[in-house]
């Protein structure tokens, strides 16, 4: 294994939280030799309504996303899609985070090393340019495939880490290697039943829509939620 091959990788998500918030599509690039032999793109239901500046930005709408695959289904394509190969993205230990919370929730465990273009944009990049993943792209004349959708990005992260590779990696090959990705979480119990009817009694109390499939929740989204409920519209 070298630094060439590796999995690039996006993700788009319901906000920036791991502990919160939820994947909602995952985009993928299996690379060997520097050139890409798979893709592998999902869209997965994150069992909730989607806030507008979601919507906005990736384009998924409600409609789109209940249609999606259920995570559990997603995530397993998704671990045999990539292996054991390192992983590579821009600002990758969000997106690490996100994969690996969901992997362990569901019993796998999800150690990786990968390589971030964003520490290389901040490396190799003028001090003044901007080094978001559009940004650095047109800095190193990088056609954009478009933005704010996983594959989308991951194409982007991969074109600029070769790019990257080709101009530098010669004369220092160090920040091009796959560094272990540290992230610890531990398994999450789904909501209990207690939990659930609680919820469900506050719901109906304060006659107001679940934000969330109250099945897809695990013990602290629940404990959270009925802390939201209770702050906003006060106990039953």
């Amino acid at each position: 294994m070298t630094e060439n091959e590796y999995i690039a990788v996006d993700l788009e998500t319901t906000g920036l939280n791991p502990k919160e918030d939820r994947i909602l599509e995952i985009g993928a690039l299996l690379v060997r030799d520097g050139v890409v032999q798979e893709e592998f793109q999902r869209l997965v239901n994150p069992c909730c309504l989607l806030g507008e500046t979601t919507v906005q930005i990736t384009g998924i709408t409600d409609e789109m996303a209940a249609g999606g695959a259920e995570l559990k289904a997603a995530m397993e394509e998704f671990l045999d899609f990539c292996g054991g190969l390192p992983l590579l993205g821009h600002r990758v230990l969000f997106d690490y985070r996100f994969l690996k919370r969901a992997a362990v929730n569901l019993g796998h465990s999800f150690e990786r090393s990968g390589m971030d273009t964003l520490e290389l944009c901040r490396r190799f990049m003028p001090v003044e340019e901007k080094k978001n993943l559009q940004d650095a792209c047109r800095y190193f004349g990088i056609t954009s495939m478009g933005s704010h959708r996983a594959l989308w990005d991951a194409w982007s992260a991969h074109f600029l880490y070769q790019e990257l590779a080709g101009r530098y990696r010669a004369a220092d090959e160090k920040p091009f290697l796959p560094k272990p990705l540290i992230y610890k979480v531990k398994r999450e119990q789904p909501a209990s039943k207690r939990q659930k009817e609680r919820l469900q009694e506050l719901l109906k109390y304060h006659k107001i829509k679940a934000p969330v499939q109250l099945d897809s929740l695990t013990r602290n989204e629940a404990s959270r939620l009925v802390d939201k409920i209770t702050a906003k519209y006060g106990r039953i």
